[in-house]
């Protein structure tokens, strides 16, 4: 295999980059049911401050045939082009914690040398842990949460976040795979796969990129803004309900959703995070004293 290291170039020195820190991925290019992967990231770039780490090589990982950069047209002339970019960013949440962020478009080309380099990445900048979300579209309806497949090692997530835990085989992606390396080396990490209604999947539906953020920061204790996406989502919703209300063969097909979900749920209860192991759930000062370790552990790290 050649050099993985030659698949990026770094933008800033390795000094620069704080270590120990979490690692989120998303990348777009294969089965984005409800363009959640796409809207997560761009939201991630466009709300949060980063900086860009690595930069990988697009002529090396990318079929430009299957999937062509936008080139403008004005008049009589080419006034701009733009390049399809994957990066590791360093990021800052809400609360001005920092973490890295890679995203971009998943590679046509060299998944094993793909993977081989993040590797190096996480190991160079020791990666506290790895989580990445995905989506695919599935029979449930856009009336009730959207749930999600958890895979990775880490089994706390998997128990309490988990709805549907299905044995079978899919076409794998590149984040798969990368998961599948760290977890033969041990390291922490998790993909959470969100599962779309069918008929919403190709659509931009703002709640799939709010449960994208919330995935990540029940992983992660990362925060961040989704104001703007939940006021983009009632509106959505508002749409797609106007539109079941008016044709009866829509109202029928997600009614039976409807069924079918809670039929499901039902027989697979997911335990909530905010019991204890006895199942009991906690008291006003109990939570009032979780609050205040919170809040002193922030003020010794500041």
């Amino acid at each position: 295999m050649r050099d993985p290291d030659g698949l990026y170039d770094l933008s800033l020195e390795v000094a620069q980059v704080p270590h120990g820190l979490h690692l989120v991925a998303g990348l777009t290019g294969f089965a984005d049911a409800g363009s959640t992967v796409s809207q997560f990231s761009k939201y991630l770039l466009d709300t949060l401050e980063v900086s860009e780490i690595a930069t990988f090589d697009t002529d090396a990982l990318l079929d430009y045939r299957a999937r062509r950069p936008m080139i403008f047209f004005d008049q009589d002339h080419l006034s701009d082009y733009t390049p399809l970019k994957l990066s590791l960013y360093l990021a800052k949440d809400e609360l001005g914690q920092p973490f890295l962020l890679l995203t971009g478009f998943e590679p046509d080309f060299q998944w094993e040398r793909f993977t081989e380099a993040v590797l190096h990445l996480v190991d160079r900048y020791e990666v506290k842990d790895t989580t990445w979300v995905h989506a695919i579209p599935m029979p449930v309806p856009h009336t009730r949460p959207i749930g999600v497949t958890v895979s990775g090692n880490r089994i706390d997530l998997i128990d309490s976040l988990s709805v549907w835990r299905p044995r079978t085989q899919v076409p794998g992606n590149a984040l798969q795979l990368l998961e599948y390396r760290l977890s033969e080396l041990g390291h922490p990490t998790a993909g959470f796969v969100l599962l779309i209604p069918h008929y919403l999947a190709d659509t931009e539906f703002p709640l799939a990129a709010v449960t994208a953020l919330e995935s990540i920061s029940a992983a992660t204790g990362l925060i961040f803004p989704t104001e703007r996406l939940r006021e983009d989502n009632r509106a959505f919703l508002a749409k797609v309900d106007d539109q079941v209300r008016g044709n009866q063969e829509l109202q029928r097909l997600v009614g039976t959703l409807e069924l079918r979900h809670d039929s499901y749920m039902e027989d697979n209860p997911l335990p909530s995070p905010l019991v204890d192991e006895s199942g009991e759930l906690p008291n006003a000062d109990t939570i009032a004293a979780e609050l205040e370790k919170f809040l002193a552990n922030r003020h010794d790290e500041d």
